[in-house]
């Protein structure tokens, strides 16, 4: 949960996550779509799918027991070098430097390495590696994030609360705010996006994302990017088409929402329509599914199509 995730924004899903699944075999024995409602609104769905894939890999693989073998346990889906290194040191003692965020920028100002080049990383990952407490490994990974995040801040670091400023090269030299050279991020694109509601005999026409794409796994009101030249109505006709196979027919404005996700933006306009003809098909999406107005807010979809469910709701008689 805390990949590219903030430890406040964190807490509350955690904690809610560990009353309703509070073993290994717990995360196992759930479906895919309970997994997503519970990691709802937390965002990097993928995070939620290989986890509990992984769950399912414990559960049949070691008897329920994560595995205490770096070579084992970085195999597992989702397990990337920083996840190991940290389940690996604070759980099981492996000397492995676990390297985030906090812990580039400390090693960064401590060598005076830029860490912009793969070259750099290399030479930080060996810093930490050469460096790191052979005995209490788990404690150092946590007390190097912490510095980071507590002390040796990006912006404004306090440098005479510092433990470790007389080693840092980056303070004796007087040049703490050059390390690490900062990247000046790209603009997050801003996409138009329409969605319908698509209304047969007092249900909705709904359709599951694909697992490997963004917010994969999700259930969502089907729509899409409106394209140049094209209006919100022509392009619900054009993406159910594509991916429902189904006619359909926008009657009325429902709603226009804005939305930020971490690296883009939308608007997305929303219209109550028809259902005409057609049989639905998983053309472009996993799968699709007719529900009760009131079903959605029992199922998982992306904190986008949350902002719809009141107005859908209110406005269901008239459908």
């Amino acid at each position: 949960m805390l990949q590219q995730t903030q430890v406040k924004t964190v807490l509350p899903y955690y904690k809610k996550w560990v009353n309703k699944y509070p073993t290994v075999q717990s995360v196992a024995n759930a479906n895919q779509e309970q997994i997503l409602k519970q990691w709802e609104g937390l965002g990097y769905y993928g995070r939620a799918r290989n986890f509990h894939k992984s769950c399912q890999i414990i559960a049949m693989q070691f008897n329920g027991d994560i595995p205490a073998l770096p070579d084992q346990f970085s195999k597992l889906p989702g397990v990337g070098p920083y996840i190991s290194a940290a389940v690996m040191s604070i759980a099981f003692h492996h000397p492995l430097p676990a390297v985030d965020t906090n812990a580039i920028r400390v090693a960064a100002r401590l060598k005076m390495v830029e860490s912009s080049s793969p070259a750099d990383s290399k030479v930080i990952h060996r810093y930490l590696s050469d460096n790191i407490a052979i005995k209490r490994p788990g404690d150092f990974n946590q007390a190097i994030m912490d510095l980071g995040r507590e002390i040796c801040k990006s912006d404004n670091p306090t440098c005479v609360l510092c433990p470790v400023s007389k080693f840092c090269k980056a303070f004796v030299n007087n040049f703490v705010d050059k390390y690490p050279v900062k990247i000046k991020p790209a603009k997050k694109p801003h996409y138009n996006i329409a969605a319908g509601i698509i209304w047969n005999k007092g249900q909705i026409l709904i359709s599951k994302r694909r697992e490997n794409g963004l917010l994969g796994g999700l259930w969502e009101f089907p729509g899409g990017k409106i394209e140049k030249d094209e209006n919100a109505q022509t392009c619900i006709i054009r993406e159910v088409k594509e991916e429902l196979g189904v006619l359909v027919q926008p009657t009325s404005f429902l709603k226009q929402i804005k939305h930020a996700y971490t690296h883009f933006s939308i608007t997305m306009d929303a219209y109550h329509c028809d259902y005409l003809q057609g049989t639905p098909q998983a053309v472009g999406c996993d799968n699709w599914k007719w529900i009760a107005p009131e079903e959605i807010r029992l199922l998982p979809f992306p904190k986008a199509n949350h902002k719809l469910f009141d107005k859908i709701i209110a406005e269901e008689g008239v459908c």
